[in-house]
């Protein structure tokens, strides 16, 4: 028998793969347990409800994001080479997890929005931001909403790990350079 964490760990991704594939209103805790191979209790035993279950996977989800694109970032890289490298990690990683990507979608265009967030930034310290928030970034970037920069510049890497088209490097490239274009000052 799995160990409880493993089994907490199994449910999140049962989440993770329902939601993905059929929306939150095909993810039932009754089809996630199932799905995780658990019985229903043990679902609820982990999380006393959907919408814990929800942000639980979803910090998961953000966590694991965060530390694939800011492992290989050099800090000290230029600001436009930084960002680019941070939109290619962050399209690979999730290109190989379209689950994830898919996922993250889902939850962008639901009344978790808000709440997902919240809960993001509260469960950890967020080294995207740290990095957005240095003043050699911050200097480079324009002066909009946080929310707005993140959907300008990290938004198109999700949506197309999302997706099925099969894109060139040569096109990834220029694709994170429109998107650095979008949220950087022109200089």
């Amino acid at each position: 028998m799995a160990a409880p964490k493993d089994r907490a760990a199994a449910v999140r991704a049962a989440l993770r793969t329902l939601v993905a594939r059929n929306g939150f209103h095909g993810a039932s805790m009754s089809a996630v347990a199932a799905q995780a191979g658990v019985a229903a209790g043990t679902a609820y035993t982990h999380y006393a409800s959907k919408d814990e279950l929800v942000l639980a996977a979803y910090c998961e989800t953000k966590s694991e994001l965060n530390l694939a694109v800011t492992t290989d970032a050099d800090p000290n890289a230029p600001a436009e080479q930084w960002f680019r490298d941070l939109w290619l990690s962050c399209y690979r990683h999730l290109r190989a997890n379209p689950e994830h990507a898919r996922f993250l979608l889902q939850v962008e265009h639901s009344p978790y929005r808000a709440r997902a967030h919240e809960a993001a930034l509260a469960d950890q310290d967020d080294p995207l931001l740290a990095q957005v928030a240095s003043p050699d970034i911050a200097a480079q970037l324009l002066a909009l909403p946080l929310e707005v920069l993140y959907e300008l510049a990290l938004s198109p890497a999700i949506r197309l790990a999302a997706g099925e088209a099969e894109l060139t490097d040569a096109q990834l490239d220029e694709i994170a350079a429109a998107c650095w274009r979008a949220v950087s000052r022109p200089g």
